[in-house]
């Protein structure tokens, strides 16, 4: 049966693929082995290629009206070269918009913890190494300054996009509770050791490479990568907006990692409570900035389907909220938007 006629932009990269890989990516029908790879976020897909032998390649379409490939590729060898395991960058042409990668895989992270999550412990053990190893290679003026204006930007989609746009509340209103919140949460940050950071480091962007050099996770989507506060990246990964687990776990996993990255030599405090803080104030930051994303992903971009993950996000924002003074104006906005009382519960102050 023949295939139908692909669109312009298809049409483009399926000639691009056979300019690279010729003949070996086509099956007995003459039609290219292709299938798509993985969804996202942005303007950027993937697809996988199947070569004669079996193996396979993965294409980056990112259209460069809309996306810029460079970031991509200086990235990608950024965390290679600090001993990650990122794509191998195969073919580039960053003036049409598409990359030839290696394959990691299509078992994510997110798929692993699924299906059992006793593994949990191995699995987020090769993440923190992988993410020490990327924090260890860290030096200034190599990577975007994850400064007070981009961190500022980023918490203003909450009001902008979930308080407004998503549940139709007065922001403006709101905007006077938030600002001293929001001021703190950006002291915190920056006085934080400043570090390569991923921005994205979760089980949908680590895969299940296997062993070896270099180590198991694949490491995924990192283009936007910075340079800024230790903790973004772990409270990423801890408090995953896709999988959650018991606060007990959570801390176990935490203090493994804050007394890997002390003995690395990362001048973190020595009272891990002080670091705990930290890395929830780093949290709340990044969860009112994803509440504003998957807000603006839905109604500005139409993808509905980060919207059952929510709940979740907004559920770490709360525990975070209501557990420290200097957030309390954003505990009561919680329960305001929620129409509820809550228990406050103060661990630390």
């Amino acid at each position: 049966m023949t295939q139908p006629t692909p669109a312009p932009r298809t049409a483009q990269m399926y000639a691009w693929i056979a300019q690279h890989l010729g003949a070996s990516a086509l099956g007995a029908d003459g039609q290219l082995r292709i299938e798509p790879a993985s969804s996202d976020a942005s303007f950027r897909r993937y697809f996988r290629v199947t070569l004669d032998d079996a193996t396979t390649r993965i294409v980056m379409d990112a259209p460069p009206e809309h996306e810029d490939c460079r970031p991509f590729v200086k990235v990608a060898t950024l965390f290679r070269d600090a001993g990650a395991r990122t794509p191998e960058i195969l073919a580039a042409d960053v003036e049409q918009g598409f990359l030839l990668l290696s394959d990691l895989g299509s078992s994510t992270y997110l798929d692993a913890l699924i299906a059992t999550p006793a593994n949990a412990p191995k699995l987020y053990a090769d993440a923190r190494n992988a993410l020490l190893a990327i924090q260890r290679a860290s030096r200034p003026g190599v990577l975007p300054n994850y400064d007070r204006e981009l961190l500022a930007r980023e918490l203003a989609l909450f009001p902008d996009w979930y308080l407004a746009r998503h549940l139709g509340v007065d922001a403006e209103a709101k905007r006077a509770a938030l600002e001293p919140v929001f001021a703190r949460l950006l002291d915190c940050a920056l006085a934080q050791p400043q570090v390569f950071v991923h921005r994205d480091y979760h089980s949908r962007n680590l895969m299940v490479s296997g062993e070896g050099f270099p180590a198991s996770p694949g490491v995924l989507d990192f283009q936007d990568a910075v340079f800024g506060p230790l903790s973004y990246d772990l409270v990423s990964l801890f408090r995953d907006a896709y999988i959650d687990w018991e606060e007990e776990q959570e801390l176990d996993f935490v203090i493994r990692y804050w007394e890997a990255a002390r003995g690395a030599g990362f001048p973190l405090s020595a009272d891990f409570h002080e670091f705990y803080r930290d890395y929830e104030w780093m949290g709340a930051q990044r969860q009112l900035k994803v509440l504003g994303i998957f807000a603006r992903l839905k109604h500005r971009d139409g993808k509905d389907g980060y919207i059952k993950d929510m709940p979740r996000v907004a559920a770490y924002l709360r525990r975070t909220a209501e557990r420290y003074r200097d957030l309390l104006p954003l505990a009561r906005l919680l329960d305001e938007l929620e129409n509820r009382q809550s228990v406050l519960g103060f661990t630390f102050s």
